[in-house]
């Protein structure tokens, strides 16, 4: 087995049996990012010479046999994370050049458990898409195909795990913007519980929604890099002070007796009909794993898009405010006064979707319509959540279909803003509640991959990972590499 499709135990196994060292292991990634990265556009940064330089440190403390379960294994960072002497630009024109000085909570963790950083992943602006083509450095491609998107916002770390560019990488999810990429490019990824990990130096897009996860080929491995990730950061007043169990010792829980809900709202109409057959097999699958499978409802779910695209704008609109030409980021030539300052540096730094964004929010929050939507969508809300809370209450995790189809062409969808904004339908929901929730492949269509959706209880991630992990021991979706890249 070549060391790219290995997963992170077996590599984990490999360093601490010096088969291979984590110089030689980083230098095999790098090697596949110069090799690919042209074509898919998935890395805006390689940090090369870091790499090594962690990789070396890495390899010192194995041979003292001091080295973590991550130590030596090379993963990448979305670029909204903050990273100490490294570019961080949320694909923005607005950020282009910004170093940070300081590096976010997730990077620090990740590097304290003794990962290497091999770069940082492109994105969609902001993360304000669903298709990772609203980056000012052009678009993500799909690695099963290079004519369709790879799913956004974290189109850049769906991408490189899933050609297999780097073996891990993080991710954020503010309506589904870790597991809808996943699903459309055949990885694991999860989103946990709002407040689990920290947001602390996650640059903020609607700071009521987004949350950090993980992006790999498995759900074990996603249960390896969550545990060092989660935790209390006093920096972060959103922050859930609360014990982290053993992801990966958890995997082991068996899946029978388990209660399995069906959301009878995600099998409606928009749902396309093979991609609706892939997961009512998968449906099966787990019904001769031992579980129980029984019809739910969450009657206000289908309320979840419009919610959202009130909720996550106005939020927007407040966090976008301190890009203003003055204190960092892009600021226009020759200003003639501070109003032009503002006006042209927002105007030309931002792309149109952030824009379109940044317009929706201000327009909810202003007197005389803040009563009308923006209160009326957190009222909305709050009935997603108490549907959820009911629906939990006879089972123990939710299945559905991730996303309504497989991946979409490139431009297909540019340019209708609503058709685009339903791709997220069946994610969004998980997220107003602020739910644990990922993504596993369960097929193909088309040879493009079909991704399976589990939503659980708040701080169920152990769980969740398990009964990914039972439903990936029985098939082999995960395993299988877009053929250029295997």
């Amino acid at each position: 087995m070549t060391l790219h499709t290995r997963s992170l135990a077996a590599l984990a196994l490999g360093l601490t049996a010096r088969e291979f060292s984590s110089v030689e292991l980083t230098q095999h990634f790098l090697d596949r990012i110069a090799a690919s990265n042209g074509a898919l556009n998935a890395f805006l940064t390689v940090t090369a010479e870091r790499a090594l330089s962690d990789a070396k440190r890495a390899d010192a403390l194995l041979a003292k046999n001091q080295g973590g379960a991550l130590t030596g294994i090379p993963i990448a960072h979305k670029d909204i994370f903050c990273t100490d002497g490294i570019q961080t630009t949320c694909a923005s024109k607005m950020l282009k050049g910004f170093v940070a000085p300081y590096d976010a909570a997730v990077v620090e963790r990740l590097t304290a458990a003794g990962t290497v950083l091999l770069g940082k992943t492109n994105m969609d602006e902001f993360a304000m898409g669903s298709s990772n083509e609203t980056s000012h450095f052009g678009p993500v491609k799909n690695p099963w195909d290079l004519a369709k998107v790879p799913g956004g916002s974290s189109g850049g770390s769906a991408a490189v795990v899933a050609a297999r560019l780097a073996p891990a990488a993080t991710g954020t999810d503010t309506g589904g913007s870790i597991r809808q990429p996943a699903a459309l490019t055949g990885i694991s990824g999860i989103k946990p519980t709002y407040g689990r990990v920290s947001r602390y130096g996650m640059i903020a897009f609607a700071s009521s929604l987004d949350q950090a996860g993980i992006m790999a080929a498995s759900a074990e491995d996603c249960a390896a890099l969550l545990a060092p990730m989660a935790g209390f950061d006093a920096r972060d007043s959103t922050s859930v002070e609360r014990a982290v169990p053993d992801y990966v010792a958890g995997l082991q829980q068996s899946l029978k007796g388990l209660k399995i809900g069906i959301l009878k709202e995600f099998f409606a109409e928009g749902l396309e009909a093979h991609t609706g057959a892939r997961v009512q097999a998968a449906i099966e699958e787990y019904r001769r794993l031992g579980a129980e499978i029984v019809e739910v409802s969450c009657p206000n779910l289908p309320l979840s898009v419009p919610t959202y695209y009130v909720v996550a704008p106005a939020e927007a609109s407040s966090n976008l405010s301190r890009f203003d030409g003055v204190r960092f980021g892009y600021r226009c030539e020759n200003p003639r006064d501070l109003l032009d300052l503002y006006k042209r540096s927002r105007g030309e730094g931002f792309g149109s979707e952030v824009k379109r964004r940044i317009m929706t929010g201000t327009y909810v929050l202003s007197a005389g319509y803040y009563d009308a939507y923006y209160l009326k969508a957190q009222k909305v809300r709050s009935l997603i959540t108490d549907d959820f809370k009911r629906a939990f209450s006879q089972v123990d995790v939710l299945l559905g279909p991730t996303a309504p189809g497989p991946a979409f062409a490139i431009g297909d969808k540019v340019d209708d803003p609503v058709t685009m904004y339903l791709n997220d339908i069946y994610t969004i929901g998980a997220n107003l509640a602020g739910l644990p929730a990922m993504s596993i492949p369960c097929g193909f269509v088309n040879e493009l991959p079909v991704g399976l959706q589990l939503i659980g209880p708040h701080f169920s991630e152990s769980q969740l990972l398990a009964v990914a992990h039972g439903y990936q021991q029985v098939t082999d979706f995960h395993s299988r590499v877009p053929a250029a890249y295997a």
